[in-house]
């Protein structure tokens, strides 16, 4: 079979095409087809489809499209039967594909090899496979027969940009070594689909000069600059502006790519190369100076400064059940005003287990202090452990960002670099809050951070970041409440007279839920729920299931993803550590348990420290919580995260 999503959606098979039944039913497999080999959770279906209005019966509808396009996929499949094309997968759907089924899979492996071949110091050969994968493109992305405001989604807009990004890569490695006819058509489809795009337009201005074509070159420039300015009322910026100049000048010289190293940018006032961002300002010049960046609606004059065109209110509401971390709170408190005083741009990172409570404290700080931070505050939801959706990549939270901040969201630069500059230099002389939650890893964040000195970044993340924190974040690693903080809180959720009543069964409950302010948030509402069962009843279910999560429902999806993210070593490790009877273990011990030397050992410790999975009170002594050795003792004994079939409670 044939998919094809890089213009009209369509499906072949035997050459044949498929028809693939209502538009919303096309664009479930238009969603399948961008994911294709990895499961697509039922609510991000659900949201894409719907566009965050969906109808009552919206999962029965999708199960019911599943089915449908199971049947159009493989003909002849008996009632019910999953097939082995659109199968099921941990609460939604995934497409089983080859690589040489699907256009974009076959684009994306083709910019793959042209990225290696330019960075070993190949322009010719990543030619060849830059324009063989955009043989590909046949038009905009998933062009006809799906809803508009499902192709309008950020989804199918990432893919259009990667198209438009290998085209670039492509015309600068042709610039390289002097093969431009080659990229030529691909680049005037691309510079037709995106008109206002003007690091593409400096391409193909320089493109149109080096194949010989030099009167069509100073018409395209003269063309995007009246188009610029009829639509936007701007002048061309520099990076196009350079192109003109260099084809006024026959300066068309490329400078030869070091050898095994990555192409570098050709000179100042050239158009950027295949490692250079959109716009970006040289070293040391101010961001503020008089050329904005390309994807701000630049109205202004070019002699005032970068002025945000809003001030953002994003943070979400505050836990209206939130009691206690006075402490934490104070600490967060005290770290800003001493990185404030400094004069450096401040980062505090909030780390710890998965359930400890880290969005509500940093979503409760950030409420209190929002008024130091008058410039607006920001907030983006990394997504770094939901399984419900992918992982955003850097490129996608800074267009939220700066759109945000008043950037055009029509025409924003592209590229992560050309975006993080636009980004920074938006906040440049600010006072902004950005919260930063959930976060994956450093490289995630590195480019959301601001650079001015009156920004605080707030980042939350099951991990502890040493690269984040060795590049200067200041770390605040969040424990287990108190007793008394657990039992405020669970009194703000059952309210207080009830708890008054069953002190006993109060503490128990407190007790067997580990203080763990996820698990007593899942216990408190089933006793809201059921007002008439005794909390001495709750008490003695939590006694029942001793040892297991059946009575945590959802807790188990919460720890899941921490798991997920381990090595093979220390997921292995993880799983033996359930069965130690102690309340701790020495690294020794550890290394006995999983039959290493200590030397091999330790660093797997130290990861599944790093990742809240298991604690070390003091040095050389590890423990796990009573939840979380639950969770690790129903885990089958498989070798690796991504192959386990978790336990019920996990989704």
């Amino acid at each position: 079979m044939q998919f094809e999503l890089l213009g009209p959606l369509r499906v072949r098979r035997a050459e044949r095409e498929v028809d693939l039944g209502f538009p919303q039913q096309r664009a479930l497999l238009g969603l399948l087809m961008v994911r294709a080999g990895r499961p697509v959770q039922l609510g991000e279906i659900v949201d894409v489809l719907w566009a965050g209005r969906p109808p009552a019966s919206a999962t029965n509808v999708v199960r019911r499209y599943v089915g449908s396009l199971r049947r159009l996929l493989e003909p002849g499949l008996a009632p019910r039967a999953p097939g082995r094309r659109l199968l099921g997968r941990a609460g939604g759907y995934l497409l089983e594909a080859e690589t040489g089924e699907i256009d974009l899979l076959r684009f994306r492996d083709l910019t793959r090899q042209g990225k290696r071949a330019v960075a070993t110091g190949r322009p010719e050969e990543a030619v060849g496979h830059f324009v063989t994968a955009l043989r590909e493109w046949r038009g905009p992305v998933v062009a006809m027969g799906i809803p508009a405001s499902v192709r309008e989604h950020a989804l199918f807009g990432a893919v259009e940009r990667e198209l438009t990004q290998t085209t670039q890569m492509a015309a600068d490695a042709a610039l390289l070594c002097g093969r431009t006819e080659q990229v030529l058509p691909g680049l005037r489809r691309a510079a037709e689909l995106d008109p206002l795009n003007e690091s593409l337009h400096a391409r193909l201005v320089m493109v149109l000069a080096a194949t010989g074509l030099q009167a069509e070159a100073l018409a395209a420039y003269e063309e995007v600059r009246r188009r610029l300015a009829a639509e936007l009322r701007v002048a061309p910026g520099a990076e196009l502006t350079g192109a003109h100049t260099r084809v006024l000048q026959q300066d068309l010289r490329t400078p030869a790519p070091e050898s095994g190293r990555t192409l570098r940018a050709p000179a100042p006032g050239a158009p950027p190369g295949l490692n250079s961002p959109t716009r970006r300002p040289p070293s040391g010049q101010d961001r503020r100076a008089p050329e904005p960046p390309s994807g701000l609606d630049r109205r202004t004059r070019p002699s005032e400064p970068m002025e945000p065109l809003a001030r953002p209110a994003q943070l979400p509401p505050g836990l209206t059940v939130f009691a206690g971390r006075t402490g934490e709170l104070s600490s967060l408190t005290e770290i800003a005003e001493a990185a404030a005083s400094s004069g450096a741009p401040t980062t505090i990172l909030v780390s710890g287990m998965a359930g400890m409570g880290k969005t509500a404290l940093a979503v409760r700080w950030a409420h209190e202090v929002a008024d130091r931070f008058p410039d607006g505050q920001l907030h983006a939801e990394l997504g770094g452990f939901d399984p419900a959706r992918p992982t955003p990549e850097p490129a996608e939270t800074l267009r939220g960002l700066v759109t945000a901040l008043g950037a055009s969201p029509r025409h924003l630069p592209t590229g992560t670099d050309a975006l993080a500059g636009l980004y920074r230099g938006l906040l440049a002389g600010r006072r902004a809050l950005v919260l930063l939650d959930d976060a994956a890893g450093t490289e995630q964040v590195r480019p959301l951070l601001p650079a001015s000195p009156g920004c605080l970044a707030l980042v939350t993340s099951r991990k502890g970041l040493p690269g984040l924190i060795a590049s200067g974040a200041r770390p605040l690693r969040l424990e287990l409440p108190s007793a008394g903080d657990a039992r405020a809180s669970l009194a703000l959720r059952v309210g207080p007279e009830r708890l008054a009543a069953e002190p006993g069964a109060a503490e128990e409950i407190i007790a067997r839920c580990g203080r763990l302010p996820l698990a007593l948030a899942i216990v408190a509402a089933r006793a809201v729920s059921r007002q008439d069962f005794p909390l001495a009843a709750i008490a003695a279910e939590l006694r029942d299931c001793h040892g297991s999560l059946d009575a945590f429902a959802g807790l188990g999806a919460a720890f899941s993803p921490s798991y997920r993210s381990l090595t093979p070593a220390a997921a292995r490790l993880f799983r033996l550590l359930s069965q130690h009877p102690g309340p701790d273990i020495s690294a020794g011990a550890a290394a006995d348990l999983a039959g290493l030397p200590v030397h091999r050992a330790r660093p797997i410790l130290n990861e599944l420290t790093d990742a809240h999975l298991v604690t070390e009170p003091v040095p050389g002594r590890y423990t796990v919580h009573d939840l979380l050795r639950a969770f690790a003792a129903e885990l089958p004994d498989l070798p690796e995260p991504e192959s386990l079939s978790l336990p019920r409670h996990s989704f």
